[in-house]
């Protein structure tokens, strides 16, 4: 498995907002909506800040421990969770909701980012410890977001009827879709392992969350691998106090409106604050909570509280509160003993507007890194590209940008007119000369003429490309099945694809590459190239 590599930037792709170039870039605007940049630097200061935060470890180590009591141990992951009583170990959070297989690429993209963070501050860092950590947001409730898989560019749907939070849902329905994985990859030299290993998660455990926790244990466990379930009595009482200003006197929205309001002078907003952020969360139920008519009502239910009845309820069953959005960052962060979050452009969008948030309650924010995305393209695909000329930079951009590209480099006929806007403009140079020896009003006019001829030239040069270009309707085959084939629906490929082909091909040989080229806090792309 000899692949090489090339970094692009972010930006560079095309695929990615605007806020998200800038905070990588170190746009000064936004250096109020974080803690610390993402360097060695940054990092250091964050240790620091950690460093006073009061984080309850042994309830974080106690929880940790219960939770793997039914997984077979790893050494690597019982001293990560022995380490956490220590001071000077911090961790290396990433999150994601418990999307069935593991959802898109980018989901093992952010694990293997996570661990590689770890590494790469361990070594800077020898007199501290750190640990990866994915947290796993099994309360969410976007089944369609999170009950499907692509394989092959087919949307293989889990067909269930079930609701509430994910992670709760029972696995029941999922064999449909495992027989589909069986059938396509049992002939992979890893196939069948990969088989038995899914089959034994998905169809031998209880819900979802249990499912995702056996899988990533095996998976990532070598690579001493946290994996945290917040959905728990014990570490949602911690949060009883925050939960009690968010009903009553949301303060949580009243401390990041007015900051979201300012960013959102400049950007497209990732998440909006609400009165009260809280889900109310029990059995097959995830509903927001509201307040009105003296009551809080669960919204689509006819489940209410009077004000001390939810007092009563908070303090009795804190792990029926389920944090939206603007408050899962500030839960994770009171947790955990954390000084970096590896996230996505949207993560990283919404973090972005809850700084004030953690100010408020004094609570570290995390170093915000962006997670590592890769372009993975094999051999065959590699060789269409250089016959096309195409370069893995290049590639990147729109079809009808690569077909006017290719047009104009391999047409042997005049395709530009800027001689003949140069003579233009030449021509209207002498006719303003002699309008103006007249009546200097005239000048003017002949401007206002000159700018319609241009125009009208800029669309001749136009017409004269797109003609061209139904002379090379081959070329124009292979770029749009190129591009097809590194971008599926028309989208990133770690978007769409899963980790599921690739490990059947080349088992854990596939997750050493990826670990291999990730940065640490280079924050680039990374296109991976076949050779050989």
């Amino acid at each position: 498995m000899d692949f090489s590599a090339q970094a692009i930037s972010y930006s560079q792709t095309g695929y990615f907002t605007r806020i998200i170039a800038d905070y990588l870039g170190e746009e000064p605007f936004l250096k109020d909506y974080y803690g610390h940049p993402g360097t060695m630097a940054g990092i250091g200061a964050a240790i620091r800040d950690r460093e006073q935060f009061p984080t309850d470890r042994p309830l974080l180590t106690e929880s940790l421990k219960d939770q793997y009591r039914v997984l077979p141990e790893k050494r690597k992951v019982n001293d990560n969770i022995e380490k956490l009583l220590l001071p000077q170990t911090f961790t290396v959070t990433t999150a994601h909701q418990p999307a069935i297989f593991t959802g898109n690429l980018y989901f093992v993209y952010k694990i293997l980012h996570t661990i590689k963070l770890a590494q790469s501050l361990q070594a800077h860092f020898p007199d501290r410890h750190f640990v990866p950590v994915y947290y796993m947001g099994s309360e969410d409730a976007d089944l369609d977001e999170l009950g499907h898989v692509y394989l092959d560019r087919e949307k293989l749907v889990w067909e269930t009827k079930q609701s509430g939070a994910v992670g709760r849902m029972s696995t029941d329905g999922l064999d449909r879709i495992m027989d589909r994985i069986e059938g396509e990859f049992s002939g992979e030299p890893f196939g069948p392992s990969l088989v038995e290993l899914l089959r034994n998660c998905y169809l031998q455990s209880s819900n979802i969350q249990e499912a995702t926790f056996k899988l990533l244990h095996h998976l990532f466990g070598d690579y001493g691998l946290i994996t945290f379930i917040p959905d728990e009595h014990r570490l949602k009482s911690v949060m009883r106090g925050i939960f009690r200003d968010d009903l009553t006197a949301h303060i949580p929205y009243r401390t990041v409106d007015p900051h979201i309001r300012a960013l959102s002078e400049r950007y497209p907003l990732q998440a909006n604050p609400r009165e009260i952020n809280l889900f109310y969360l029990h059995e097959d139920i995830r509903e927001r909570i509201e307040f009105r008519e003296d009551h809080f009502h669960v919204v689509n239910t006819g489940i209410r509280f009077t004000p001390e009845a939810m007092e009563k309820e908070l303090a009795n069953h804190p792990e029926r509160f389920s944090p939206n959005v603007i408050l899962r960052g500030l839960y994770q962060e009171t947790l955990l003993p954390n000084i970096a979050f590896v996230g996505g452009g949207g993560e990283l969008a919404y973090w972005l507007e809850l700084k004030s948030l953690f100010s408020h309650y004094r609570v570290p924010y995390p170093v915000l890194v962006m997670r590592n995305s890769f372009l993975l393209i094999r051999r065959n695909w590699k060789n269409k590209m250089d016959k096309a000329g195409l370069t893995s930079a290049e590639v990147f951009k729109p079809e009808e940008q690569l077909m006017e590209d290719f047009v104009r480099k391999n047409s042997n006929r005049q395709l530009t007119l800027d001689r003949q806007k140069e003579e233009l403009q030449k021509f209207y140079q002498s006719l303003k000369a002699i309008s103006a020896s007249v009546d200097k009003t005239l000048e003017q006019h002949v401007s206002s003429l000159e700018a319609q001829a241009l125009q009208k030239l800029d669309e001749l040069e136009k017409k004269i490309v797109r003609a061209e270009k139904k002379n090379h309707e081959e070329a124009r085959r292979k770029i749009h099945e190129i591009r097809e084939a590194l971008f599926p629906l028309g989208n990133l490929q770690e978007r769409i694809e899963n980790f599921i082909p690739w490990y059947a091909e080349y088992g854990n040989r596939f997750f050493e590459l990826i670990l291999q080229h990730s940065g640490s806090l280079e924050q680039e792309f990374v296109v991976l190239e076949e050779v050989g």
